[in-house]
């Protein structure tokens, strides 16, 4: 069983144009996430899907240092982007996470595949588009779907919300999606990379935690907010974007 990491990335950003590649304590955003999606001991190969627009060039030469694969396709059709970049790497179960997750926890994206491929299901989720049910903070999301739910999302999808983003199709026509929760719900925390204010918290983080390697997860993470209960009124105030 082949099992990739799909990490869509691209210096177009609405709220914050070229956040992936802004530096943060020596490396760019980018680079922390590849790092430490490298932790996770369940995947066989990473993947920097990002877009054909010359602009993007820079992600890819990025994605090389780190000796991860590239591939680029649409930029409005990010759907059509993660299907050809499963289909041509092999891909037989897909792990999406996104680029502006520079906390992004190894151990958790393990535990969901673990999940994934001891049970019969299409696609299990930490977060998803019904906010009502995630317990994890923002920028923790994981998506593990196998290639025949995003290959029937790819031939079927019909509706352009279904094509700009990766996964609302498989969602809606999911048979046996299964959604973890946790037993406390820490999704009152923001920890997604998606305006200054976001990034300003981040460097806080960093600042706290990081010392030239990635050995802080979800439970420093939490300790850290409890500690430092001020650090979350940085970003509080933020409102994350809903699929239209």
């Amino acid at each position: 069983m082949n099992i990739g990491v799909i990490i869509q990335a691209r210096m177009g950003s609405t709220r914050l144009p070229g956040k992936v590649m802004r530096e943060l304590f020596g490396k760019t955003v980018l680079g922390h996430v590849i790092e430490r999606v490298q932790q996770a001991k369940k995947i066989d190969t990473i993947i920097i899907a990002t877009t054909k627009d010359p602009c993007d060039d820079i992600i890819e030469e990025e994605a090389l240092k780190y000796r991860v694969k590239v591939f680029r396709g649409s930029e409005d059709n990010v759907l059509e982007r993660y299907y050809l970049a499963a289909k041509k790497n092999m891909l037989d179960v897909v792990v999406r996470v996104t680029s502006d997750c520079p906390l992004i926890d190894p151990h958790i994206m393990d535990q969901l595949i673990d999940i994934f491929t001891n049970n019969d299901f299409d696609m299990v989720s930490n977060s998803g588009a019904d906010y009502k049910k995630r317990t994890i903070p923002q920028g923790f999301d994981v998506e593990v779907f196998s290639f025949a739910s995003l290959e029937e999302a790819y031939l079927n999808a019909d509706q352009l919300y279904q094509r700009e983003h990766v996964t609302p199709y498989i969602y809606e026509h999911c048979q046996k999606c299964f959604f973890q929760r946790e037993l406390v719900d820490h999704s009152n925390y923001r920890w997604t990379l998606d305006t200054q204010e976001d990034f300003w918290l981040i460097q806080e983080v960093y600042k706290r935690l990081y010392h030239q390697k990635h050995d802080f997860y979800l439970d420093e993470l939490l300790k850290l907010f409890e500690e430092q209960p001020s650090l979350i009124k940085i970003n509080d105030a933020i409102i994350q974007k809903k699929i239209k």
